[in-house]
């Protein structure tokens, strides 16, 4: 319509004055450049409401038939306050799990949580969505690391984390006051009793998983080949290979410790307590399906055994007993095979190509050795 924005009360004003002295409304419309539907609309307003009515009104609709019910949008907002971090699709998923009906679709519960200033847009900006390999079943494969340390009082607490790759479920979650063996041992051990074992365990190059980025085997790495739990270091200057385990540390962060101060690794430990139940028990996990991790996680049948069980190889395997400096000899050739080994025996079997020699350590291959290349 082509209303002059600037004068637009004052034309309608005189649109109407020229109405009321015309013979005909055509006329009148065609010099201001209106439909005669536009011009009569303008009148019937003034000869209603007089000056007043010739003022824009609000294109808010009198009933919003499809506008979201307030108890609805409160609902909302109070899930948000209670996990701050949780957009419109885990909103959703858990108001649902809760009996909640006449939820709107996701798309809306982030509108709302956004016209309430609820969402960031920097952050919402930076959420982009990603695909990762997965294992199949439960128990193929744990990431364990350690996040980066968070301060009690003047001490560092290092949470130790430990994330099942299929479903997501966090099986450890335990603030520790060093990153040395036994206490991840420790934890281990409990989390064995009550999930059982797992096949294999992912693990970066940093201690104690290895005493060097080279991925070479530790104290623990050998406890868990005597447990037939397969190590498995991430490539070295690539953390992106504990993909999930990192992933997980950035939401601890962001739902549980942010703006959080802590003065005793007790409050650190019960504040863990608290969403690691609710991360696996409520919170919709996009990765999952929208539902918790826990309706994807089943207890190993692998069960941690009370005693290590025996060492034995396969009888065309030479067996060499580790020297004390982590050395075997064979072929006359003293070898390096790793202090964490010292005192346990090997054995020693054919490779793939003549000269060429592979040993292991339980079921575990942990070095090749060549004798074409000395």
């Amino acid at each position: 319509m082509p209303w002059h924005e600037v004068t637009v009360m004052s034309q309608r004003r005189e649109f109407v004055k020229f109405v009321e002295i015309s013979d005909t409304m055509s006329e009148v419309c065609r010099r201001f450049g209106i439909s005669r539907k536009t011009g009569y609309k303008w009148l019937h307003r003034y000869r209603a409401a007089g000056a007043e009515g010739l003022a824009d009104r609000s294109r808010r609709p009198r009933h919003s038939p499809l506008k979201t019910a307030e108890d609805i949008e409160q609902l909302v907002l109070r899930a948000r306050e209670a996990h701050p971090a949780w957009g419109g699709r885990k909103i959703k998923r858990w108001l649902e799990r809760q009996g909640v009906k006449g939820l709107p679709v996701p798309s809306t519960m982030t509108e709302i949580l956004r016209r309430h200033g609820r969402i960031d847009p920097e952050e919402s900006r930076k959420r982009e969505p990603y695909r990762r390999f997965e294992y199949p079943q439960p128990n193929d494969l744990w990431q364990m690391d350690f996040k980066g340390p968070l301060l009690v009082e003047t001490n560092p607490c290092h949470p130790l984390t430990v994330l099942d790759d299929h479903s997501r479920f966090a099986l450890v979650l335990k603030a520790c006051e060093d990153k040395k063996r036994p206490t991840v041992e420790r934890h281990l051990r409990e989390a064995f009793e009550i999930y059982g074992l797992p096949w294999r365990i992912l693990v970066d190059n940093g201690s104690p998983w290895s005493p060097n980025t080279m991925g070479e085997w530790t104290a623990l790495s050998v406890w868990l080949l005597r447990l037939d739990v397969d190590v498995i270091h991430s490539s070295v200057c690539h953390p992106e290979t504990l993909g999930k385990d990192e992933r997980f540390h950035k939401t601890l962060g962001m739902e549980c410790l942010k703006t959080h101060h802590f003065s005793t690794f007790d409050q650190v430990q019960r504040r863990f307590d608290g969403w690691r139940d609710i991360y696996n028990f409520e919170r919709p996990h996009e990765s999952v399906g929208m539902e918790p991790p826990a309706s994807r996680y089943r207890i190993s049948s692998r069960l941690y055994p009370s005693v290590l069980p025996s060492i034995e190889y396969e009888p065309q395997d030479k067996i060499r007993k580790v020297s004390p400096q982590g050395k075997i000899s064979f072929a006359g050739i003293l070898w390096r095979i790793g202090k964490a080994f010292r005192d346990y025996p090997v054995g020693i079997r054919p490779g793939e190509q003549d000269g060429q020699f592979d040993i292991y350590f339980c079921h575990q291959k942990i070095k090749e050795i060549d004798l074409c290349n000395l």
